[in-house]
């Protein structure tokens, strides 16, 4: 049985990147008829916060990722991981180094005085002299001297480590007992039955030590899969000065979930030229060995276009809920699908379209500047002044389409000429749907009302 997992630290928001990793390991796991697992990486006390562990949980939530079994927090476990430090020392498989800060601090400068890759040289490794004093010793795993560490990646294909150009006898535990995130992270993979791990690729240095401490626990090795990471329009990583990071933003600014997993999978799986991808679709397609190796770029305007799709399939019930989120409350108004369908045509987010509604449904307060400067002179008041006499009862919006062609033809003048004026008097911009429409869904006294107020208000 496939049994994925995702395991953030929580010392801040959940990175689009995060998520997007977290989707391809719960995807991978359901197409599977697997396990999706959620494990908290909280063993920094002094970076981890409670907040950031709720808000990776919150996002989880907001975007219907299921998870097996209960969350899973990694400072719950130290007496676990003392147990497997102890086994591993008492196997001889790792040992106490007591190596000053001064001694590795001086260690380092002839390294570098001789241009070599800074490294711990092993010299407490086979120690049997008499433990120094005063100096709490760290825990270091004896790592292969020489020799290659190799292993399939699903995605980059084989890999091939020299173990002495990369490995030293790297610490598992710190000198005040508390175990480091390779270790940690071999325990509870293992334990939990992880069979497959997909990350970004930035954790692709872990993997050799990682496979020098599934091979000293006698752990079986799990099958990875690196990600390349996501980049920014500017081909650097992606990061805050390309925009949002922090997934939960996204829900703010009027993203639906469905299209920002449906953008996330696209950054580097591809099924065809498939572009829109429910759940289902995703949850049957999906396979990381078609995730590409290149890095994926972050494409706000394609990001937008999916919101927009996702919007317009959005039913009147599920629209006046989202907007409710926005302060629009139209559940009871009359003419609510009226109101939604104009406006979700439109609109790029739930945020845009509630400014809209809003503009139209709350009483009018202000003008564009700009908007009425470009639309608002003389002959657009004497238009207005004559338009409004035709608004004598509440109509549907095909008999005001009627009677407007009737009213343009019999005082010679385009539709242009009366639709932006009229636009500014009833929402104050010159953006909006049909007029048509807007009037019926205000009626006519409220229109013939905005009118007069643009009218006393004058040029």
């Amino acid at each position: 049985m496939i049994v994925t997992r995702f395991a953030p630290s929580p010392t801040g928001y959940l990175h689009i990147g995060g998520l997007r990793t977290a989707l391809f390991s719960y995807l991978y796991a359901r197409a599977n008829n697997g396990k999706f697992l959620l494990r908290i990486e909280d063993t920094d006390l002094k970076r981890n916060s409670v907040e950031a562990a709720k808000a990776i949980e919150e996002a989880f939530k907001w975007c219907s990722l299921d998870y097996d079994g209960e969350i899973v927090y990694q400072s719950s476990r130290f007496d676990l991981y003392k147990e497997y430090v102890q086994k591993l020392l008492d196997e001889g498989k790792a040992y106490k180094c007591y190596m000053s800060k001064a001694e590795l601090d001086a260690l380092r400068a002839e390294q570098e005085a001789r241009k070599e890759r800074p490294k711990y040289d092993n010299r407490y490794r086979d120690f049997t002299g008499t433990p120094p004093v005063g100096i709490e010793p760290v825990i270091r795993i004896k790592s292969p001297l020489d020799g290659t560490i190799e292993f399939s990646d699903g995605i980059k294909g084989d890999m091939k480590f020299e173990a002495k150009d990369i490995l030293d006898d790297f610490i598992i535990a710190r000198s005040d007992g508390t175990p480091t995130y390779n270790f940690t992270v071999v325990i509870d993979d293992a334990l939990m039955g992880v069979t497959d791990i997909i990350r970004g690729d930035d954790h692709l240095s872990n993997t050799p030590k990682q496979i020098v401490l599934y091979n000293a626990l006698g752990f079986k090795v799990p099958k990875f899969y690196h990600v390349a990471m996501i980049n920014g329009s500017d081909g650097s990583k992606l990061s805050k000065r390309h925009g949002a990071t922090d997934v939960m933003e996204y829900k703010k600014m009027g993203y639906l979930p469905q299209a920002l997993l449906n953008f996330l999978v696209r950054l580097g799986w591809s099924h065809g030229d498939d572009e829109i991808f429910s759940m289902d679709d995703m949850k049957k397609l999906f396979n990381p060995n078609n995730i590409g190796k290149s890095a994926s770029t972050f494409n706000q305007t394609k990001l937008d276009w999916l919101n927009a799709h996702y919007i317009k399939n959005l039913s009147t019930t599920e629209a006046c809920a989202h907007l409710l989120e926005f302060g629009v409350d139209i559940v009871q108004h009359p003419k609510k699908e009226l109101i939604v369908n104009q406006y979700k045509e439109r609109a790029k987010t739930l945020a845009e379209m509630a400014n809209g509604i809003a503009t139209l449904i709350n009483p009018l307060k202000i003008y564009d500047e700009k908007a009425y400067k470009k639309f608002i002179n003389e002959n657009s008041i004497a238009l207005l002044a004559k338009f409004q006499e035709i608004l004598t009862s509440n109509f549907v919006a095909s008999e005001i389409e009627a009677k407007t062609m009737e009213f343009l033809e019999a005082n010679e003048v385009k539709l242009k000429d009366l639709a932006q004026p009229l636009r500014v008097a009833i929402t104050g911009t010159s953006v909006s749907p049909s007029i048509f429409e807007m009037i019926e869904i205000l009626g006519s006294d409220e229109v013939k009302a905005r009118i007069s107020s643009l009218l006393q208000k004058g040029i």
